[in-house]
């Protein structure tokens, strides 16, 4: 199980090349029966103007998750994942230090998956709930 673990975080991670998550410095760090974990550093770079971590940055790591977990958890190859619709309550601040973003699946339709995705600091204080529906769509 621990080889198949390491292949998905490999694959995820290495999708992220050239693309928004690796500009965040976004990587996946954990991944279970129904739940990938993906990580971002909390720097400037990722700062709104007040020196906290940004509000978009947070809603960009969750909707990144919660999209790769529907790669992971539906049939990639026969179908392409796009997200709908995602909201987000941010209920403290962060300024040093990672941000966690744990992906869990509430509804895994054919059509449409719903994702509860909360992100955390290195103490598991919640930080933003965001929750994220995707489509699935048929391969051309």
């Amino acid at each position: 199980m621990e080889d198949f673990k390491e292949k998905i975080l490999k694959i995820c991670n290495d999708t992220t090349k050239g693309t928004l998550m690796e500009t965040l410095d976004i990587t996946y760090v954990d991944v279970g029966e129904n739940y990938l974990v993906g990580k971002m550093p909390v720097t400037p770079k990722v700062f709104q103007p007040d020196g906290i971590l940004h509000g978009g940055a947070m809603v960009a790591l969750a909707e990144s998750v919660g999209s790769a977990a529907s790669y992971i958890f539906l049939n990639a190859q026969e179908v392409t994942v796009r997200g709908l619709e995602i909201s987000a309550n941010h209920v403290k601040s962060i300024r040093e230090g990672f941000v966690y973003a744990k992906a869990i699946i509430i509804h895994k339709g054919r059509t449409t998956q719903v994702w509860d995705i909360k992100l955390t600091d290195a103490n598991d204080n919640l930080i933003s709930i965001c929750k994220l529906t995707t489509i699935s769509l048929p391969k051309k």
